[in-house]
């Protein structure tokens, strides 16, 4: 009825609306004058040659067409959430984030859509620029990623490094640490060769040789380590989220103006527009980890 409405002020006849409409002329007449006596108002002045809103009509057609651009709007949304039924994502990320956050993150999302495939690849930061640019990723999801022609950044955020320490470790009460304090204490730090290791090595730069009791390119290993020991380790929040919420470790953050915050960045190919599952994917993404680091931001966590 509403389009039958619409299409009869748009066309200025029953008889034009009814050949746009493919259906019989008498069928949209009974229609309109059934609502004319419902309302007790005509909606259309009935001339010679065309029909013509009355007051009432002109009213009622202003609703009319909002419902219907509305509904317009809906059948969209639910046409591109048909798309997300079915299909398959790749993402490439580190380790750390594999081994951390990640895993939740992506739970939540195939919970919601099970037919929905996630890959995810794990690797070190050039790699994961390699895999999307060479197309065996969708995204990549990685600290430190540096500009590069053929990737654009979909999202970044800052993370500052702490010292991350057993909840019973000396350390884990204070609310701020000086970063040579850590030079007493065994420290655990990434191995040559990762991005975390070059902030480290600059912010150390100003010591002397700082020899720590391991050297590992494992996240998962560093975060082992230390709930089991009296090290340190300096790492973001975000890889040790699920440690702070169980307080199995404590974050604890450094005064240095020469250690530099680690930038996470979700990139994706620059000439290859994402279909309707990476993209739903990629704001999934965005969403919670935005989330995660405003709550490691905005919280002394441990």
């Amino acid at each position: 009825m509403l389009r039958y409405l619409d299409v009869v002020a748009r066309v200025g006849t029953i008889r034009k609306a009814a050949a746009q409409l493919h259906i019989a002329s008498s069928a949209i007449n009974r229609q309109i004058i059934a609502l004319e006596e419902e309302l007790g108002e005509p909606l259309f002045e009935r001339m010679p040659r065309r029909m013509r809103l009355t007051a009432a009509g002109e009213v009622l057609i202003q609703h009319v067409r909002e419902t219907l651009r509305a509904h317009e709007q809906t059948m969209q949304q639910i046409e591109a959430m048909k798309g997300l039924k079915r299909g398959a994502i790749t993402l490439a990320t580190t380790l750390g984030l594999s081994a951390g956050p990640m895993s939740q993150i992506i739970s939540d999302y195939v919970d919601s859509y099970p037919r929905v495939r996630v890959r995810v690849s794990s690797a070190v930061t050039e790699g994961i620029a390699n895999a999307v640019m060479n197309g065996e990723a969708t995204l990549g999801l990685a600290y430190s990623i540096p500009p590069r022609p053929g990737l654009k950044t979909l999202f970044a955020v800052d993370l500052p490094l702490g010292a991350i320490v057993a909840t019973g470790h000396p350390l884990a009460s204070r609310d701020r640490l000086r970063l040579s304090e850590l030079l007493d204490y065994r420290l655990v730090i990434a191995e040559p060769g990762m991005s975390l290791r070059t902030v480290i090595d600059v912010a150390f730069s100003r010591f002397e040789a700082v020899a720590p009791v391991l050297e590992t390119n494992s996240v998962e290993l560093m975060r082992n380590f230390v709930a089991a020991s009296d090290a340190v380790a300096l790492l973001n929040p975000l890889d040790v989220v699920t440690e702070l919420a169980s307080q199995r470790l404590a974050f604890i953050p450094l005064d240095d103006e020469n250690l530099h915050p680690q930038t996470l960045r979700l990139i994706s190919r620059s000439n290859d527009p994402l279909d309707s599952i990476a993209s739903h994917f990629a704001q999934h993404l965005i969403e919670r980890v935005t989330a995660l680091a405003g709550d490691v931001a905005d919280a002394r966590i441990g």
